[in-house]
């Protein structure tokens, strides 16, 4: 299976970072940090412009009539640049939701106990009652909690979490790229003892693991995107997660005490990975899934 992107989708991949980047570069990182979470109603409708939300939607339907490897592409993007609000849930819930599509609503979703952007959201996807607003570890992801009604079915679960477990899987991808070349880049620049700190055998060693996650995470979701296997996007969701938390930690490890400082944004994309790791489709999901299939072929 080539896994090789083509000319369009270099091209999709590079006008979504070119897009990102000058609407919501570190300035506007720094500034929507210093602001609080709220969000960006402007640069929303100007995804829906862009076509970010209406990607696999038909042309038929307004859409652009792409594939999922092309909205896996845009949301790795999203996730390199920390882009705040309920992306995976508008995007989902083009074509069913009216404004969805082209940005002029902005839709929540009920992802599990979890809900992210409930109090801005337009629109909610699921029953929000009795939801309860969180201190989030994150200062660009709001939380409420929303109480279990019922325990549900692991089976319906995985069903309805394969999309966004990939895109979620995705967002991770971007900000385990994003984190290891934030790395290197102060490795290469740090000086100590008179020579960059990226000549000692230990910075080289965390650097290194960081771009193995890396690619063996980008690999595993883009094959995901291609199949859209459950097991293949639970395996995904697995890696990426991975390459984005360790990622993260490896790359304060590398920026040492400043890492941890409120001005370097390292601290950042290790939150938002946190924060991400507990929507549907996370390890113990993925890891039960992956679980009952080796189970189930053992058995034969």
């Amino acid at each position: 299976m080539d896994f090789q992107l083509d000319d369009d989708q270099r091209a999709l991949k590079a006008g979504v970072r070119e897009l990102l980047t000058a609407r919501f570069g570190r300035e506007g990182l720094r500034a929507a940090v210093d602001n609080g979470p709220a969000l960006d109603r402007t640069l929303w409708r100007e995804l829906g412009e862009a076509g970010f939300f209406a990607l696999r939607l038909p042309e038929a339907d307004g859409g652009v009539g792409l594939g999922l490897p092309e909205a896996v592409l845009a949301f790795e993007e999203a996730g390199r640049v920390l882009l705040p609000g309920p992306l995976v849930a508008t995007h989902l819930a083009a074509g069913t939701v009216d404004g969805a599509a082209t940005g002029e609503t902005v839709v929540a979703a009920i992802d599990g106990e979890l809900v992210e952007w409930l109090a801005e959201a337009d629109a909610v996807r699921g029953d929000a009652a009795g939801a309860e607003p969180l201190r989030s570890v994150d200062p660009l992801t709001p939380l409420h909690r929303v109480p279990a009604s019922t325990e549900p079915d692991p089976a319906a679960v995985r069903r309805t979490s394969l999309l966004p477990s990939l895109l979620t899987a995705a967002e991770q991808l971007g900000t385990a790229a994003r984190v290891c070349e934030l790395a290197v880049q102060h490795a290469r620049t740090r000086e100590q003892f008179g020579q960059p700190i990226g000549a000692f055998q230990a910075v080289k060693h965390l650097c290194a693991q960081m771009l193995v996650r890396v690619e063996v995470a980008r690999a595993a979701v883009y094959a995901a995107a291609v199949t859209a296997d459950p097991l293949d996007v639970a395996a995904a969701r697995l890696l990426a997660d991975e390459a984005a938390v360790r990622g993260a930690r490896d790359c304060l490890q590398v920026h040492g005490g400043m890492g941890f400082t409120w001005e370097a944004d390292v601290h950042l994309y290790l939150k938002r990975a946190w924060v991400r790791t507990q929507r549907t489709g996370g390890a113990t999901q993925s890891e039960d899934a992956l679980a009952d299939d080796l189970l189930a072929g053992t058995a034969q």
